[in-house]
């Protein structure tokens, strides 16, 4: 099987048998549970995604539904909801909107139900999955060494001055960069200026990972408004918990934005 697909609903069988015949096809296992949060808890695990299809039980068991926001939000987990409009609606007053992947009114179209649930499946659309992040660092066995470490978590993309991260920037825009402070040609600072500069890049946030860790060079970048200052000398679990802590905080501060 290609994925497997967690199916929430009551009643509405013909329309969950279609959905599990047209994802069977697909290689996609279909899971199918009662909207009870005692039979949904155990089986969330190894779940690609979840389709809820509402019903009158929404407006009766707000646990179950902060319970998906949680999963949702901490695993990155993809929710799909189909019900009345009124039905979403009152999903969307637990669950906020940038959690849902799709919502799908009725009358339903199971074909397209099925059809965003493969590339869900497939591809991966929780919110914190598949971040990116480009390093910008001269020393080859530092950036060999963190792709190691990150390589699993996140995608990276590692650049060795800071004229190849601009042209990579050209046409690329990572979820962060990560950028020494002294490189040859260009430094880090140099660097950042040109990024808060352009247009398509000035957004980016930029973390300095550097072995600099005197107060002047802190303070001297803190006006190009750098999310943060890691010293390479900490321990490797330290840095790796300080990039995963940087990712959980944008996902908080872009769900309610």
């Amino acid at each position: 099987m290609a994925g497997k697909v967690l199916l929430i609903n009551h009643g509405n069988a013909l329309m969950a048998n279609t959905l599990k015949r047209l994802l069977g096809e697909m290689e996609i296992e279909t899971v199918q549970t009662e909207p009870v949060l005692e039979s949904v808890t155990p089986l969330i695990k190894g779940k690609g995604a979840l389709i809820l299809f509402a019903g009158e039980f929404v407006f009766d068991t707000p646990d179950l539904l902060v319970y998906l926001k949680d999963i949702c939000f901490g695993e990155d987990m993809p929710l799909c909801v189909a019900g009345s409009e009124q039905e979403i609606a009152e999903i969307r007053k637990i669950i906020p909107e940038k959690l849902i992947s799709h919502a799908f009114p009725r009358p339903f179209d199971v074909k397209s139900i099925a059809g965003v649930l493969r590339e869900l499946v497939s591809g991966g659309a929780g919110m914190g999955r598949g971040k990116h992040i480009l390093m910008v660092d001269d020393d080859t066995l530092f950036l060999q060494a963190m792709q190691s470490w990150i390589g699993g978590r996140y995608q990276v993309t590692a650049t060795k001055s800071g004229m190849q991260a601009i042209t990579y920037l050209a046409s690329h825009k990572p979820d962060l960069i990560l950028l020494d402070y002294d490189m040859p040609v260009t430094s880090g600072p140099q660097v950042l200026e040109m990024i808060r500069s352009e247009q398509n890049s000035a957004d980016i946030p930029v973390i300095f990972l550097t072995g600099r860790n005197d107060r002047d060079s802190v303070m001297s970048v803190m006006h190009l408004r750098p999310e943060g200052y890691l010293i390479k000398s900490q321990p490797r679990e330290e840095i790796i918990a300080s990039i995963d802590r940087f990712f959980e905080t944008r996902k908080w501060e872009n769900l309610y934005s």
